[in-house]
């Protein structure tokens, strides 16, 4: 039996965004609450808020979407993630940035990114502290309000020689951060959680956000689609095309570069 590619539908951004909206709303009663904290074998916090976004998310897609497969992170750490992925499936994460959530800052979102043939080609990503989602399928990316019934497109900005900004962890260390000024040329740099940050690229707010470190595929496949849409890039730290369904490596990334524009004098 051949699949219609859900990519046929020019509303599956919007549709993600839905989803990405309404798990946003579940979890934003319990941001600044009393809330029990469970630390997970990898060290990291999952709360109330995680589980029950990820159970709403999973439901809406399987309902929306059954014959694609969803990978999440929840449901990953407690099942284990399969030795084998098909061309097509679904990345979640319910909550980016728990430490962020649990500490009351308002920088954790909701994603879901879409992969085809290795690649993330649509997506959305909620902040639900400011009720702000981006999404993207089709090459376009958008931004919009919770409340508002119209999305405005986002573009990157080219890069503004001696003034581009960097999107850092809230935990890198001075040493470190000069390092990378050194290394990619921006001008400052911004401490940022979650996700987020490669929305932040994507509208031309920031220009580039380096990481070193490991991530799983499911933190970054939202943002990447909305980041690439907007005319931005994400690869690995030697600019190789980055590559998703890595079920050999337990969907783990190794580093990447999310950048926006080139320099305003490039070629």
């Amino acid at each position: 039996m051949t699949h219609t590619s859900p990519l046929a539908d020019p509303g599956l951004g919007e549709r993600l965004a839905d989803i990405a909206i309404e798990a946003s709303r579940v979890i934003l009663p319990y941001w600044r609450g009393d809330l029990e904290i469970v630390t997970k074998a990898d060290d990291s916090p999952v709360t109330i808020a995680d589980r029950r976004a990820e159970d709403l998310i999973l439901e809406r897609l399987k309902a929306a979407f059954p014959d694609i497969p969803v990978i999440s992170e929840e449901d990953a750490s407690d099942f284990g993630v399969p030795e084998a992925i098909g061309p097509r499936f679904f990345l979640v994460d319910p909550l980016d940035g728990t430490k962020a959530f649990v500490r009351g800052d308002p920088s954790f979102t909701v994603n879901i990114g879409l992969v085809e043939d290795g690649r993330p080609i649509a997506g959305a990503v909620a902040l639900p502290a400011e009720s702000l989602v981006w999404f993207a399928c089709l090459g376009r990316a958008w931004r919009r309000g919770f409340a508002d019934r119209e999305a405005a497109a986002v573009k990157v900005r080219p890069w503004p020689t001696g003034g581009a900004v960097a999107l850092i962890s809230h935990t890198m260390d001075a040493k470190r951060r000069e390092d990378l000024r050194r290394e990619y040329g921006f001008a400052t740099a911004e401490p940022l959680d979650s996700s987020v940050k490669l929305c932040r690229i994507a509208e031309g707010a920031a220009d580039l956000y380096p990481r070193h470190g490991p991530t799983m595929e499911w933190d970054i496949a939202a943002g990447h689609a909305i980041l690439e849409a907007a005319g931005g890039s994400l690869t690995t730290l030697d600019r190789q095309a980055f590559r998703y369904g890595k079920a050999e490596e337990g969907f783990r990334n190794g580093g990447f570069v999310a950048r926006g524009g080139p320099p305003i004098n490039a070629g």
